[in-house]
């Protein structure tokens, strides 16, 4: 097509841009006025107007919140939403993760395929619609989010302040196209616990560190004043090891044996790509302690209840249709003396509704005094296969790269879910790894000019 020959001139601008976007660090920081978000998230919005200028687009600064480009005339707006936020980029790069240095025909970044790399190649996706001349009956906005990473609270303000697109994609997550997304719940089942023990005491347990992780680390603290005791139960720690085969092991501080657990963190949406250390102590914890109290019924509850399942079928809360399996996964555990609380990250089937997972979920732990706070709740996203943007954008995938591959149906979430009638589309090519969050995060640019072809075609075909 035509515009495929416009991208192809807008090339080494797009590279450059590109990496002028990913070398500012654009992480959340402290509040500011103009700023909501930090300096580096204000600055990399404000870089990415000034390219939009230049491009010769109508752009608006919403009060540093979002920030978008404009083009067409019409009623309606098609809108590509991305964001310029980042993850902070963590150990282990063998480039600088701001330097956005080329190497093997890849830009190195923090932010590079999560969003900067992607929604540049919007933005210049629209540029090649305005220099082919072709009309379009619709508006487009290429919007820039500043709060992806920590909690989307961008776009609230956004929807308050300025016009909801009709219809649109975000270049989050993978191709094809994305028709259905779980529901998401994160949240913590708190036990008070009033009748204690007096021979064994759990000073504290500690593991995870968000319940949307797999726990890779947990261990607990027993005050056991006896040493001949707390001899047996570091060899009772060595006998579960070896008939489990858990990660376990202990040492003695005082009074005090602690038991430490390791797992294999895995993301909270694929809990059963991981091994739960907190589960793994709890079953430990649920055959040394005896004693009928509070504490007992808490891990017992769980340990029996949970063990290792990732699917909530003994929990009861069991779903499945045909977009997938509902999810359960243990990510935190804060426990001492007086109460115990576990953080769930919960994901559901895009056919039920939330109430079909927590009324009996509800059910079960009131029955043992326990109850839920805290709790974070994200609908599901679904569109049938044959709903016109999920058509419309699998056939322009299938006519820009040739493929032919099915939509898909994610655990995880994406910016999608934060504005209505919009699903995610690329940047990811099916066999390609998924570098969001890793140290070495790096867009090919033969990918990042192949993703501008097909939001050049994809924004054509819904403004047209």
């Amino acid at each position: 097509m035509v515009l495929d020959q416009y991208v192809n001139a807008l090339k080494d601008d797009l590279i450059k841009s590109t990496q002028e976007i990913i070398k500012i660090k654009s992480t959340e920081g402290d509040m500011k006025p103009g700023m909501p978000y930090g300096e580096g998230v204000a600055k990399a919005l404000e870089l990415a107007l000034d390219i939009a200028k230049r491009l010769g687009f109508k752009t608006k600064n919403v009060d540093g919140y979002v920030g978008y480009a404009e083009y067409g005339e019409g009623d309606e707006i098609v809108g590509v939403l991305g964001h310029l936020d980042v993850v902070p980029e963590g150990d282990g790069w063998d480039y600088p993760p701001y330097g956005a240095e080329i190497h093997d025909g890849k830009i190195y970044g923090r932010g590079a395929t999560d969003d900067k790399g992607p929604i540049m190649a919007a933005l210049y996706a629209l540029k090649a619609i305005k220099d082919s001349g072709l009309k379009l009956n619709k508006r487009v906005r290429i919007l820039f989010g500043t709060n992806e990473e920590t909690g989307s609270k961008e776009i609230e303000y956004y929807l308050k302040h300025d016009e909801s697109p009709s219809i649109g994609f975000t270049p989050d997550a993978n191709y094809p196209v994305i028709y259905a997304e779980k529901g998401i719940t994160m949240f913590e089942v708190v036990k008070d616990f009033e009748k204690k023990s007096k021979d064994m005491v759990i000073k504290y347990i500690k593991g995870g560190n968000r319940p949307n992780m797999v726990s890779d680390y947990c261990e607990c603290g027993i005050y056991v004043k006896d040493e001949d005791k707390r001899k047996a139960l570091r060899d009772e720690v060595k006998r579960f090891k070896d008939v489990s085969g858990f990660d376990l092991d202990s040492e003695v501080e005082d009074d005090m044996l602690i038991v430490k657990s390791r797992g294999v963190s895995a993301h909270g949406s694929l809990p059963h790509l991981g091994k739960n250390a907190i589960m793994q102590l709890l079953m430990f914890l649920n055959v040394i302690y005896q004693d009928e109290d509070d504490v007992k019924d808490f891990i017992d509850f769980f340990a029996k209840n949970v063990g290792l399942e990732t699917d909530g079928k003994t929990f009861g809360v069991y779903l499945k249709d045909d977009t997938g399996e509902l999810s359960f996964n243990v990510g935190t555990i804060n426990f001492d003396e007086e109460r115990g609380s576990i953080g769930l990250n919960i994901r559901y089937p895009v056919t039920y509704k939330y109430e079909d997972l927590m009324n009996p979920f509800n059910a079960k732990i009131s029955e043992h005094g326990m109850r839920f706070e805290n709790m974070m709740h994200q609908p599901p996203l679904y569109f049938p296969k044959d709903h016109i943007l999920v058509k419309t954008l699998m056939k322009v995938y299938e006519d820009v790269t040739g493929r032919k591959d099915e939509p898909l149906s994610i655990g995880g979430g994406t910016y999608a879910k934060e504005m209505k009638n919009m699903v995610a589309f690329g940047p990811i090519f099916p066999g390609k790894p998924d570098l969001d969050h890793q140290a070495n995060e790096y867009i090919e640019i033969d990918d990042l000019v192949l993703n501008a072809k097909i939001y050049a075609r994809a924004i054509y075909e819904l403004a047209k």
